[in-house]
């Protein structure tokens, strides 16, 4: 059987894990976040069309426009890879071909 003190520290655990889902502060959490990667940018400094980039890093062309239209995010190593072509198009690209 709970206790009140165990019962009232579960409660103001729910509460504060509310808050931290609806994006407010908690104390004791530190939030970082990532940039997230502007793939139609990226892209476009590659001078490269939408089928040809998805095809050179390996991805659905369908990923790579929901990426674009920002309907779903790059994660793991598409995003590692993306972050490279955006350090330096011409030489990633330059690359991925060989």
């Amino acid at each position: 059987m709970m206790d009140k003190q165990h019962f009232d520290q579960l409660v103001r655990g729910v509460r504060e894990m509310k808050r931290h889902m609806a994006g407010k502060s908690v104390a004791g959490v530190r939030v970082t976040t990532l940039s997230e990667p502007d793939v139609r940018a990226i892209r476009e400094a590659a001078k490269i069309s939408q089928a040809q980039f998805a095809k050179l890093i390996g991805v659905n062309l369908r990923t790579l426009q929901n990426w674009e239209q920002q309907r779903t995010r790059p994660t793991g190593a598409a995003r590692a890879l993306l972050k490279i072509v955006a350090s330096d198009p011409k030489a990633a690209l330059e690359a991925l071909h060989q």
